[in-house]
C-alpha cells in the first residue's frame, strides 16, 4: 500500500512538473506568436511601401484619402507620450506615498483595508475608466479650467494616472519591504527622525525597486486603450498643453481598424504601429526586468 501511495505520489509530482514547464513554455510561445501575427499583416507594406522618415516624422494622417494618402505618426506618437507623461507625473508621487505610508506607518489591519483597495482600482474595467473620464471628468474639467472640452490630455492623465497606481504602489511597497530591517535600526540608532530616515536611508535603498514600478507604470499607461480612446478627444495634433485634445497610437488602432478593408495599405499600417508599440512595451518591461535583476544580483553580493 505505502509503495503504491509512492508511486502515485511521484506520477503526480512528474505531471505537475510538466504542466509547470508546458505553462512557462506556452508563454514565451504565445509572446512570439503574437508578435508574428502583427508583422505578418503589416510585412507586405513595410517591405515595399513604409517610408520611415515620413512615417515618423510627419503630422499628416490622411490614411483615406482618395488621392493623397499620407501616414505620418508623429502628432499621433506626441500625443501618446504626452498623456503618458502627465500621468506619471500624477501617479509616481501618489504611489510612492502610498506605498511608504502603507510600509512603514500603516497598523496592519488598516494596511489591509488599504492594499484591497488599492488593488481593487486594478480591477476596473478599462472602459469603465473611460466611461468616467466621458462623463465625469470631462464636464468638471469645463467648469474648473474653462475649457473648450474636457476630453483633452488633462482628462487621458487623470484617468491613466488612476490605472497606473495599483501597479507601481504595489511593486514600490515591495522594494520598500526588501531593505533589510538592519538599515531601518542602525538609521535609527543614529538618531534620525523617521522621515529622515525615509529619505535617506529607505528611498536610497529601494530606488532600483521604485524604479522598476515606475517603469512598469509607463508601460501600463503607453499600453492603454479603450480609457483614452475616450477620455482624449480623438484629435490628430501636438498638444500644446493639458487642455488640447490628443490621439494616441492605441486609441488609433482600436478606432480604425474595424472600419478598414483587410489587406489594404491602411491595414497594414495600423499593424505597423501595433508592432511599433509591441517593441516600445518590450523594452520597458525588458529595461524593468533588468533593473529588478540588478536589485537581486546586488542582494545576493552582499
Amino acid at each position: 500500500m505505502q509503495y503504491q501511495r509512492g508511486r502515485w505520489s511521484r506520477v503526480i509530482e512528474f505531471l505537475i512538473e510538466w504542466l509547470i514547464r508546458i505553462s512557462g513554455i506556452s508563454a514565451i510561445l504565445f509572446v512570439f506568436g503574437i508578435f508574428f501575427f502583427v508583422f505578418k499583416e503589416g510585412a507586405g507594406f513595410l517591405v515595399t511601401k513604409w517610408k520611415p522618415i515620413e512615417f515618423f516624422t510627419s503630422v499628416e494622417w490622411y490614411p483615406t484619402s482618395l488621392s493623397n494618402k499620407r501616414y505620418g505618426i508623429l502628432a499621433i506618437i506626441a500625443g501618446s507620450a504626452s498623456v503618458t507623461l502627465l500621468a506619471m507625473m500624477i501617479a509616481i508621487p501618489f504611489s510612492l506615498g502610498a506605498a511608504v505610508f502603507i510600509s512603514e506607518f500603516c497598523a496592519p489591519k488598516l494596511k489591509e483595508v488599504l492594499k484591497v483597495l488599492i488593488e481593487f482600482l486594478a480591477a476596473i474595467p478599462s472602459v469603465v475608466w473611460g466611461f468616467i473620464g466621458l462623463m465625469i471628468m470631462n464636464p468638471l474639467i469645463i467648469k474648473i479650467f474653462n475649457a473648450p472640452i474636457g476630453l483633452n490630455v488633462l482628462n487621458g492623465g487623470i484617468i491613466l494616472a488612476l490605472m497606473s497606481i495599483p501597479i507601481i504602489v504595489s511593486i514600490s511597497e515591495d522594494a520598500l519591504k526588501a531593505v533589510p530591517d538592519s538599515y531601518r535600526e542602525a538609521a535609527i540608532a543614529l538618531g534620525v527622525t523617521k522621515w529622515q530616515m525615509i529619505y535617506r536611508v529607505l528611498i536610497p535603498a529601494a530606488k532600483n525597486g521604485l524604479l522598476a514600478g515606475g517603469l512598469l507604470g509607463v508601460g501600463r499607461s503607453i499600453g492603454e486603450t479603450m480609457a483614452v480612446l475616450l477620455a482624449t478627444g480623438h484629435a490628430v495634433q501636438i498638444p500644446n498643453g493639458p487642455l488640447d485634445s490628443v490621439r494616441t497610437l492605441t486609441a488609433t488602432i482600436a478606432a480604425e481598424l474595424g472600419e478598414t478593408e483587410q489587406g489594404a495599405d491602411h491595414w497594414q499600417v495600423l499593424f505597423i504601429i501595433g508592432i511599433f508599440l509591441f517593441s516600445i512595451t518590450f523594452v520597458i518591461n525588458l529595461i524593468a526586468y533588468l533593473v529588478v535583476k540588478g536589485i537581486r544580483i546586488q542582494a545576493g553580493d552582499s
